[in-house]
């Protein structure tokens, strides 16, 4: 995995990262960070459905629209700005099923901008820190530059990982 390093609060902070590209423009990502927080601080910072886009960026808007048991139903609008002054904006709705236990929040688009869209949330405790594992497969409609998008996905997924360490730290700090 590549790794990206970035100064986060006078410590140094390391996030791996890789990108398969798949046939008929089907990108897989991952993206990964230890961070100090525990599994149920984390937890609850992703879980935080309608807060996060107070927080992730380019998420301009989370709505929750239903929960059964482990199973929860998100609207959420994605927004940027791209080169050249385009803007990119994108909405899904997302069906999620938690597992607390295992600390995975797993997500598929049920309906959306793209033509697909699923991934998955994975906490782990290692010792004196977690893993925190965000995965993607992405598929745009016909006509989304998918080289563009892959771009900027790369750089999205890395600062939401961070995002959500931000968040942790100002929360539970």
């Amino acid at each position: 995995m590549p790794t990206l390093q970035r100064a986060i609060r006078g410590r140094q902070q390391t996030i791996e990262q890789t990108v398969e590209r798949l046939p008929q423009g089907v990108r897989r990502l991952a993206v990964q960070l230890r961070t100090r927080y525990s599994v149920e601080q984390l937890w609850q910072v992703l879980t935080d459905y309608e807060g996060l886009s107070n927080f992730i960026p380019n998420l301009s808007q989370s709505t929750l629209l239903e929960r059964t048991g482990n199973r929860v139903t998100l609207s959420q609008v994605g927004s940027q700005q791209l080169v050249l002054g385009l803007k990119f904006s994108a909405e899904v709705q997302l069906e999620l099923t938690e597992h607390r236990p295992e600390g995975f929040l797993q997500f598929r688009m049920i309906k959306g901008d793209f033509r697909r869209f699923e991934g998955a949330w994975r906490l782990q405790s290692v010792p004196d820190e977690t893993l925190m594992l965000y995965e993607l497969t992405v598929q745009g409609c016909l006509g989304m530059p998918i080289g563009l998008i892959e771009q900027r996905l790369r750089q999205d997924l890395s600062a939401n990982l961070l995002a959500v360490e931000s968040e942790a730290e100002r929360r539970f700090a």
